[in-house]
This record gives C-alpha cells, structure tokens and sequence, in this order.
C-alpha cells in the first residue's frame, strides 16, 4: 500500500506544479486508477504533515546542486533499469527526494545483491526511505541508527 501513496503524491505533485489549485484536482482519476479513498487520504495527510512542518514541497524548481547531475556507473547501470533511474529522477525533479536521498537508494541498491532492479523494487526502496525520513524522531522505530542514537 505505501508504494501506492508515493504514486499518488507524484500525481498530486505534478498537479500542484502545474498551478492546478488543490481544490481543483481531479481525485476521480486516482480513482480510476484503482486506489482507494483511504490511500489517497494518506497521501494528502503526508503533504500537509510536511507542509505543517514548514517543509517547502511545492516549489518552482527542485532544490538546485552545487554539483552536476549523478551519472550512473558502468556497474549501477547493470544493475538499475533506466525505467527505475528515471523514476528516481522524476522524484527529484517533483522536490519528493534530493540528491542525498538518491545517493543513498543507489547505495541500497548496490549493496542488497540485486542482479537488476525494476521499478517496483525502487519504489519500495523510496517508501522505505520517504517513511525512515518521516520517523527520524522516534528513535525506537527505525532500523538503522544515526550517528546521534544511543543503545542501552
């Protein structure tokens, strides 16, 4: 179910860019698409967390790189598909993800032993990243630790 939220607020976000009024989405079309009344809540729940954070997740452009953009590797490119490269790209480019955050996908990917890797599996990797970023308080519920957690 998570992966679904994060397609929804990739739609949502699109939307949004587009100066589409949020009152104004078509909520239809994520109907259509088969994704209940209780994901498409999440999502919207998700954006107005961040958003009552103070967190900017609309904006003109995403956050700009004192540094080019990432190129795969010779080795990454054998094992990450360009459908699910582009779709780490398009998550950056909607401001869902920065460039630290794609570092880190790429990394998971390398070292989890994937022969090659789909978009589905890159999508969950996000979810999992996207719901790691939201508990980075709560340390009791996270699987890897910060630099910062202490273990008693």
């Amino acid at each position: 179910m998570q992966e679904k939220i994060v397609e929804i607020l990739v739609y949502l976000i699109s939307e949004l860019r587009k100066n589409t009024p949020i009152g104004d989405i078509d909520l239809s079309i994520l109907s259509q698409r088969g994704y209940s009344t209780t994901e498409i809540s999440t999502a919207f729940n998700w954006l107005f967390e961040k958003v009552n954070h103070g967190d900017a997740i609309i904006t003109d452009t995403a956050p700009s790189s004192p540094h080019s953009h990432r190129v795969l590797h010779e080795a990454e490119r054998l094992v990450i598909s360009s459908e699910a490269y582009g779709y780490l790209i398009q998550l950056r480019e909607l401001g869902l993800i920065n460039d630290l955050d794609i570092e880190v996908l790429i990394d998971r990917v390398m070292m989890s032993g994937y022969a090659t890797v789909s978009i589905d599996e890159i999508k969950l990797l996000v979810v999992s990243l996207l719901m790691e970023n939201d508990d980075s308080m709560n340390f009791g519920s996270r699987k890897m630790l910060h630099g910062n957690d202490t273990i008693h």
